[in-house]
């Protein structure tokens, strides 16, 4: 293996990480010069200097193996995150070492997990830079760099392979660098368009911004302590909720209707299962709520209840209300919602709904192959024939997922965590939704958790986010000789 190569690459990756930084430390000095100036501008010199050092080096080389860029899309996340969590270190208060690396992997993996009593402790800069590690990871650390670095050429394709998953390919019928700025254009596209309809009905630029930083990217780090629910207003909570169900839709099928393609959310199975589970799982949620008189009337019930349904569905984490005391009903259909999530080909985590939806079909499948051994029953999806491949692959993962949910709430449980709390944070830092329930519900603090509780959560998020297989490429390097 070329590891002198493989650096480089995650140099690149380390440069755009450093311009956010940069641009964290001018929002600290335009606020008057705060607390995060210095941590910010030091970190960026920092990363930038990491960056920069194999580029000078190593002589550029656009021949990567599939192992190779394996290799580099997993340590471009690990590096994103340790490096990502020098701001915090420096800038102290809450941040001890377990703390800044379990915060910045939240971050970059967009699961929104907090270890801080007081958000609203921290400067603008740093509130920016949490805000920021969403945005970069949501799209993927690797895919956002070769998006944005024309100079990666033709490895856009092979490093592109390595982040995105078959599944989330399906619904791109273009070229790759026709994918790559599919991308860009509705990652950036919601964004901005999210940025100016919150600033329209209220909100501040800089909350308006960080909080579609978090939205589109479906993270959920918030500036206030009391995440969405600070603001008190039912026009901010519906305009979120329509951006987070938009950002859990497969980016391709976005562009596809907004150019009036064939092939546009309409006319996706896929996303009409991902509306209708929604919609179920609001009906039952909210009725929950209602029959346990969590709240006063249906529409109260019904503004809760939508909420949380999406913002757990599309992996967010948002917090409109707390969900701590609901009812047992609501939360399973929640955790079933932490499980399954949003469509393949988007910001969201978890097993996706496509796959839900695939061994639902595979299920019929087989029964009806019980009943008619002679038939040959093909199964679709979208209207194409699945590969019996793609159904086991798509098998394999939900078993592996539920596999190290199984052992991850063991160890949690280890350390003597109730069953609800370890069970909930081990699937809720799989999907990268970010809050569960017990003593991680949607406002609590990952602070109080042991150390070791930390560590290992942050590991499943890395897990969860680069969908299982990605991590066990490296474990499994001899295998490729």
């Amino acid at each position: 293996m070329k590891l002198g190569v493989v650096i480089r690459y995650v140099g690149l990756v380390m440069l755009l990480n450093a311009v956010f930084m940069l641009i964290s430390a001018l929002i600290s000095l335009f606020n008057g010069m705060d607390t995060g100036f210095y941590p910010l501008l030091l970190s960026f010199l920092i990363t930038a200097i990491i960056g920069a050092f194999p580029l000078i080096f190593v002589p550029n080389d656009n021949n990567l193996s599939n192992k190779e860029s394996y290799v580099v899309v997993v340590m471009a996340w690990v590096m994103s995150c340790l490096l990502g969590m020098v701001p915090y270190l420096i800038w102290g208060g809450e941040f001890t070492f377990t703390n800044a690396w379990f915060e910045s992997t939240s971050g970059f993996t967009t699961t929104g997990s907090t270890i801080l009593s007081d958000v609203e402790a921290l400067p603008k800069g740093l509130l920016f830079w949490r805000a920021a590690t969403h945005w970069i990871g949501g799209v993927g650390v690797v895919l956002f760099a070769i998006v944005i670095l024309p100079s990666m050429g033709r490895m856009k394709m092979t490093l592109s392979s390595a982040e995105m998953s078959m599944m989330a390919k399906d619904n791109f019928r273009y070229t790759t660098k026709k994918i790559l700025q599919i991308i860009i254009f509705v990652y950036v596209g919601l964004t901005l368009c999210e940025t100016l309809v919150l600033m329209a009905v209220g909100m501040d630029w800089f909350d308006a911004l960080t909080n579609s930083f978090s939205t589109v990217a479906t993270g959920g780090f918030s500036t206030k302590n009391l995440s969405i629910m600070y603001y008190h207003s039912v026009t901010i909570e519906m305009v979120i909720t329509f951006f987070m169900l938009v950002s859990g839709i497969h980016m391709g099928l976005i562009y596809a209707t907004l150019r009036g393609k064939h092939n546009n959310v309409f006319r996706s199975e896929v996303a009409r299962f991902y509306v209708l589970s929604l919609l179920v799982s609001t009906l039952i949620v909210s009725a929950s709520l209602l029959l346990n008189h969590n709240y006063a009337n249906v529409w109260e019930a019904l503004r809760y209840g939508v909420f949380q349904v999406v913002s757990y569905t599309t992996t967010t984490g948002f917090a409109s209300t707390d969900n701590a005391l609901w009812p047992p009903l609501a939360m399973i259909v929640l955790i079933y919602c932490t499980i399954q999530c949003a469509m393949a080909g988007s910001s969201a985590g978890g097993v996706k709904a496509d796959r839900v939806l695939l061994i639902f079909k595979a299920i019929k499948a087989r029964v009806l192959k019980l009943q008619h051994p002679n038939a040959v029953i093909r199964i679709k999806q979208n209207g194409v024939t699945q590969e019996d491949g793609v159904v086991n692959a798509a098998i394999l993962l939900v078993m592996i997922y539920l596999l190290t949910a199984l052992v991850g709430t063991i160890l949690l449980t280890a350390m003597n965590l109730d069953l609800l709390t370890s069970f909930t944070a081990t699937i809720a830092s799989l999907s990268n939704v970010g809050p569960g329930f017990g003593k991680v519900s949607n406002l609590a603090s990952f602070g109080p958790l042991p150390e070791a509780a930390k560590w290992l959560l942050s590991v499943l998020m890395l897990f969860g986010r680069l969908e299982f297989f990605g991590f066990i490429h490296i474990f499994m390097l001899r295998s490729w000789k």
